[in-house]
């Protein structure tokens, strides 16, 4: 048995681990695709520093990202979220003694 998460789900946590990463997360909440821009300009936040957190977001499987011409335009990966949720569940029961 190992006592060590997944690196998938550990970077899912690093992920989660930030302010401004959750506060762009739950943009998606309200809505289904966006821009860097408009997440920098809704989480008031520069770009240089949406993107950064967006590269981050999308490397830990919580984004998917699509060209449309000059702007990439960014959703959440809701079916990878539950998955990572579930994992983490399952390995969180496992820590638990009965």
């Amino acid at each position: 048995m190992t006592s060590a998460l997944p690196h998938e789900i550990q970077a899912f946590l690093r992920a989660l681990g930030n302010e401004t990463r959750q506060t762009i997360l739950f943009l998606f909440a309200s809505h289904q695709q966006l821009t860097v821009g408009e997440i920098a300009e809704l989480a008031q936040i520069g770009q240089s520093t949406a993107s950064e957190h967006l590269t981050l977001l999308k490397r830990a499987g919580l984004l998917t990202s699509t060209r449309q011409g000059k702007e990439v335009i960014y959703q959440a990966d809701n079916q990878q979220m539950v998955a990572y949720a579930e994992e983490l569940l399952a390995y969180l029961k496992t820590c638990i003694y009965e």
